[in-house]
């Protein structure tokens, strides 16, 4: 399912790029890597998930995205700088995309029995 909502926005961006040009409207997109927020990565990677699962070690720079480096791109797409950009889904993620493609792939380590734990670890978070 992730894959293909990647590619859908892919070519919904590239799309509507194409359609809305002659009334002078872009159209690009960000895709993320790893930038932490506390209800995602808790749900995500409920009890000490976090710790097993040290997500700086999947990316290239050795580090998680800082949100004022996302803000700074999407400041960057909307100005006058970018003016000639359309259609891109720009990908900002310390290189993790390009060294090993793919968000919380190293889930596939957690065994078959452990997912029921999961589940009610993250469905108890949902209740708070």
């Amino acid at each position: 399912p992730s894959a293909c909502a990647k590619a859908g926005v892919l070519a919904m961006t590239r799309s509507l790029a194409v359609e809305w040009a002659k009334y002078g409207i872009r159209f690009n997109a960000i895709a993320p890597g790893p930038f932490p927020t506390k209800g995602a990565w808790d749900r995500l990677l409920p009890g000490d998930l976090q710790e097993k699962f040290d997500m700086k070690k999947k990316v290239p720079l050795r580090r998680v995205g800082e949100h004022q480096e996302l803000a700074n791109l999407a400041a960057y797409l909307v100005s006058d700088y970018s003016a000639y950009m359309n259609g891109e889904v720009v990908t900002i993620d310390g290189g993790e995309w390009l060294q090993g493609a793919g968000e919380f792939n190293m889930l596939e380590a957690i065994p078959g029995e452990m997912w029921d734990a999961l589940e009610a670890m993250i469905k108890s978070k949902k209740s708070n």
